[in-house]
C-alpha cells in the first residue's frame, strides 16, 4: 500500500529480478567456471527433514521464468534480458 502510494515496485518483484539477474549471469559463464560447476553438485549423504520439501533454487526461478514467459537460452543475450526481468517503479 505504502509502496504503491510513493512509486516504489513491490519487495517481491525486486527479489525475482535480483534472482534471474544473477541466473542470467551464471548462465553465461562458460562450463568450466566454479559457479556453473556448484549447479551439479548433489548432496545424498544427508537426511531428510521431516515436513515438506524445501524449494530449491532451480525450482524458484523454473517458477520465476515461467511467470515472466521467458525461456533459459535467453540469458545468453544480455541486452534483452536485462530488459524483460527488469521490474520498473510504478
Amino acid at each position: 500500500m505504502i509502496r504503491n502510494k510513493i512509486g516504489v515496485a513491490s519487495i517481491k518483484d525486486k527479489m525475482r529480478e535480483a534472482r534471474l539477474r544473477w541466473f542470467g549471469h551464471i548462465r553465461r559463464r562458460p562450463m568450466d567456471a566454479p559457479v556453473r560447476r556448484g549447479e551439479t553438485i548433489v548432496c545424498s549423504d544427508h537426511r531428510r527433514r521431516r515436513g515438506r520439501l524445501r524449494k530449491s533454487w532451480r525450482e524458484v526461478i523454473r517458477h520465476d521464468l515461467k511467470m515472466l514467459g521467458l525461456v533459459e537460452d535467453m540469458a545468453h543475450n544480455r541486452k534483452l534480458w536485462r530488459a524483460r526481468i527488469k521490474v520498473t517503479d510504478s
